[in-house]
């Protein structure tokens, strides 16, 4: 397994800060927000009643309960408690999804470009990752790529909408063919939704729990809390899968992380109950990465040579940057260095999505760093030229 490229890009901007100088961070896919304190209020609730002790591995029934009647509220879905299990956070349900299913010379469909991890799970259970090319596509999965890609050995499929990296959200039609092309060919379909509330208008928020509970016989659902809440460092998720799937994974869970936090759960729970507060949070923080998404993908296509598709969800913005390459920096990892070394401007090199070339930026970060971001990226870049 390798190590995380995103992980790697931070650990840069920290030895920087570490140093005394002054960094433009645009590696990490964390939101900027706080937890939002009525959140916080039911962690602390949560303490002072005493939830500090083991809970069950598939996590607490009100929990799962919670999750169950907040999908069926909001989404309509008709699965129960016993189709979830929590998680910490969302990296460990898909490792537990993948790592339950995928056997020794499996193959693992991924469209690129994909989040880092997903190849190295698969790779750790010893399947073999078979990549969908989808720039003709301009990074939308299409539903014809993946019934050319399936073979007999073909096991699993990995969906991630809102794209991490390049905020891409494939329709709703598209996902529902893919699931059905799937079924039929026998093959399973991990859906990563971990940004799922970070949808822009006029693209719809969809999840592949809203449709017939049937579809659960070949789908898992991962989901997290840490984007969509800005809860990244609660570790709380959670997969939503038939319930032989999720006795599985439970299993598996029972034998590593035992279970998430218990009074993270609580927290969790009420924060899924309480529908209102959530969907104003969730809302003020959309409402912001609209506005900073339009600035700054429109100063990004001011630059000369560079290239980017407006996502339509999550946080991040794919530049291809293959134009500007040059001798000075002959690849997407030398111009990430070459602006990190002289601009002190952290980026994310697209080599770890699966994407020689581009580079991803992460706008979740003020409108300050973002402007800065722009201006030293434009100087460079015209400097490098002359």
């Amino acid at each position: 397994m390798k190590g995380s490229s995103t992980l790697k890009a931070a650990l840069a901007a920290t030895r920087l800060r570490e140093q005394g100088i002054e960094v433009i961070d645009l590696t990490v896919g964390e939101p900027d927000f706080d937890t939002p304190e009525f959140i916080k209020d039911y962690a602390i609730e949560a303490l002072r009643s005493g939830i500090t002790k083991y809970t069950p591995g598939a996590g607490m029934t009100m929990f799962r309960n919670a999750v169950a009647e907040n999908y069926a509220r909001n989404f309509g879905a008709t699965f129960g408690p016993e189709n979830v299990a929590a998680s910490c956070g969302g990296k460990q349900g898909l490792f537990n999804a993948i790592a339950t299913l995928v056997n020794e010379g499996d193959e693992v469909l991924i469209p690129k470009p994909y989040w880092v991890t997903y190849p190295e799970i698969v790779t750790f259970c010893g399947g073999t990752n078979v990549y969908i090319e989808t720039e003709e596509t301009g990074f939308v999965l299409d539903p014809q790529q993946v019934a050319d890609a399936i073979t007999d050995k073909t096991k699993l499929l990995i969906l991630n909408s809102p794209s991490n990296p390049s905020g891409r959200v494939i329709p709703a039609s598209k996902m529902l063919e893919i699931f059905d092309i799937c079924a039929e060919k026998g093959v399973y379909v991990v859906t990563d939704e971990c940004y799922l509330q970070f949808v822009y208008p006029p693209e719809e928020v969809f999840t592949a729990a809203s449709l017939p509970i049937d579809y659960l016989n070949h789908v898992c659902i991962s989901a997290s809390f840490s984007k969509t809440y800005a809860m990244t460092g609660w570790r709380m998720g959670f997969t939503i899968a038939k319930e032989s799937w999720t006795k599985q994974m439970i299993k598996l869970q029972s034998h590593s992380a035992t279970h998430p936090t218990s009074f993270a759960q609580y927290a969790c729970a009420k924060a899924l109950e309480n529908d209102d507060k959530t969907a104003e949070s969730i809302g003020t923080m959309l409402e912001e990465y609209i506005r900073r998404r339009d600035w700054f993908i429109n100063a990004l296509r001011g630059i000369q040579g560079l290239r980017v598709e407006m996502p339509e969800g999550a946080f991040y913005a794919f530049v291809d940057v293959r134009d500007i390459l040059c001798e000075k920096f002959p690849t997407s990892a030398d111009f990430v260095d070459a602006i990190l070394n002289e601009r002190a401007l952290v980026a994310t090199d697209g080599t770890g999505f699966g994407a020689e070339g581009f580079v991803r930026l992460s706008y979740a970060t003020s409108m300050a760093n973002l402007e800065k971001a722009v201006a030293e990226l434009g100087s460079f870049i015209s400097e490098s030229k002359s």
